[in-house]
């Protein structure tokens, strides 16, 4: 577990510029800022809060008048729109889980190229090989793509068709998935909307659990 601790702050350190926090908040900066992601997009800001405090991680001409707000990130929060200059834009959280001990569920699924043609839309932008789950004809039931961020973290993400839930497939292929990360020597992470109860139960019963970590975006 510890080695799976070290890389995911590893990962956070890489992708925000400053990992943990060493007060209840740091604003900090990261060539990652201005880098295309995993999905081609460029996320000017991004930050993880835990229990122990926050880091906000925005370009790098933002820094100090945000700085300039304190060490209260609900002010940082209040000034953001004016500093970056985009009205209306807000923060919003997502529930960050990790895990070096995936449950032992039996494996499931098979490698397959992202481009094939059974595969559904919302898997074809993960890069490489997709873990999927397939009926005895060949159709597509669940799925999991890899976010492979850098060579610390590797998120993952689930989807299984209307009728093919309630089966368990999601939660064998997310600990399937999980081994394999961990086996490449990566942390194995799983992001869900903090409303997402469905999500919730899945990672619960993988094995990552919920520690307090809520990732940070702008909208």
């Amino acid at each position: 577990m510890t080695a799976a601790a070290d890389r995911l702050a590893a990962h956070l350190r890489s992708q925000l510029g400053a990992w943990p926090p060493p007060g209840p908040l740091l604003v900090t900066t990261s060539p990652e800022r201005s880098r295309p992601g995993w999905d081609g997009s460029v996320r000017a800001v991004a930050g993880m809060e835990s229990p122990e405090g926050a880091v906000l991680s925005v370009p790098a001409e933002a820094v100090e008048p945000l700085r300039a707000c304190g060490d209260d990130l609900g002010a940082v929060e209040r000034a953001l729109a004016d500093v970056l200059g985009r009205p209306g834009a807000r923060l919003v959280r997502s529930v960050l889980r990790w895990t070096g001990e995936p449950a032992p569920l039996p494996r499931l699924g098979e490698e397959v190229d992202a481009e094939d043609p059974r595969v559904p839309e919302w898997l074809r932008p993960f890069a490489g090989e997709v873990l999927v789950a397939f009926d005895d004809d060949g159709r597509y039931l669940a799925g999991v793509g890899r976010n492979r961020h850098d060579r610390w973290c590797t998120e993952l993400a689930v989807g299984t068709e209307p009728e093919a839930r309630g089966r368990g497939l999601a939660r064998r292929l997310v600990a399937t998935a999980a081994r394999r990360v961990l086996d490449e020597g990566a942390v194995p992470t799983y992001q869900h909307d903090v409303d997402n109860a469905a999500s919730a139960h899945v990672a619960d019963a993988v094995g990552f659990p919920d520690r307090g970590l809520r990732g940070l975006w702008l909208v």
